[in-house]
């Protein structure tokens, strides 16, 4: 199994970009789908986007939909999320999760293994 670590966030001004990244460093993310979700102050979490790591396939959030990019990364066996046009309503703690098999869902429940979080501000 993989315990997803998040890494990358901080503070950035609207409009700016910024990439946050997933890694574990004992266990490879093949055959695995990795998700982003983040949670703002005092809302739910909410899915960002995921990625089939074995085909690369990605799916996106409307509200994340052409300002945000993920990929994998296979030398650090890294899930990175490029952010860019940043808004202040971007602001969250952002979380990696990971699910074992194909099915490239954002559906929040079918993730088993989660970070710890990594926190996003974005300044107006």
């Amino acid at each position: 199994q993989v315990q997803p670590v998040e890494s990358g966030g901080g503070l950035v001004q609207t409009g700016g970009s910024l990439r946050i990244s997933c890694a574990d460093s004992e266990s490879r993310f093949s055959d695995y789908v990795v998700g982003w979700f983040r949670q703002a102050p005092g809302k739910e979490r909410d899915s960002v986007a995921a990625i089939r790591w074995n085909t690369g396939d990605a799916r996106y959030a409307d509200s994340v939909q052409g300002r945000f990019a993920i990929s994998r990364d296979n030398a650090r066996n890294a899930v990175h999320l490029e952010m860019a046009s940043l808004k202040p309503e971007d602001t969250a703690v952002y979380y990696c999760a990971a699910r074992v098999g194909s099915v490239l869902t954002r559906n929040e429940e079918m993730y088993s293994y989660w970070g710890q979080g990594t926190q996003v501000i974005v300044s107006s």
